[in-house]
């Protein structure tokens, strides 16, 4: 297993040593062990988390809903490949929110042969998929 000092690993993540001290004090990250000269080392695993966490931040995830995101993943699995797919997912769903959001007032407005034209010209999973959150949303339907 490849172990990294701070400072590789903020070139290999591409954030701050800083941020990284920070995000290990929160929490957000552990060494994986300490060398004999009392050097944190952080494993790969640490590297895919830290992609993960600036992921979620892009997204405007609170660096507390970010903690508790990998902390509820991580009941679920300890396998990083998997709360990273779990992660991205979540990410997807709030981007397919603020855009439901956004779309909502704007298919209010739509004319009811717009309205059907519109429907016809989606995939039946994305016609579903945005009723959904339509729905969710305290939107109506789409047809």
């Amino acid at each position: 297993m490849k172990l990294y000092k701070i400072g590789e690993l903020a070139r290999l993540s591409e954030v701050s040593p800083r941020t990284i001290d920070y995000y290990t004090k929160l929490g957000l990250i552990d060494p994986e062990t300490r060398s004999n000269t009392n050097y944190r080392l952080y494993s790969d695993e640490t590297l895919t988390r830290l992609k993960r966490i600036e992921s979620m931040k892009r997204e405007k995830y609170t660096l507390e809903e970010i903690k508790d995101s990998l902390r509820q993943w991580n009941k679920v699995s300890q396998d990083e490949i998997v709360t990273d797919k779990l992660t991205s997912l979540q990410v997807l769903l709030k981007q397919l929110e603020r855009e439901a959001k956004e779309v909502g007032p704007l298919v209010e407005k739509l004319k009811p042969t717009q309205l059907k034209n519109l429907h016809q010209k989606l995939t039946p999973s994305a016609a579903a998929c945005i009723e959904a959150l339509l729905l969710l949303l305290g939107k109506g339907p789409l047809s």
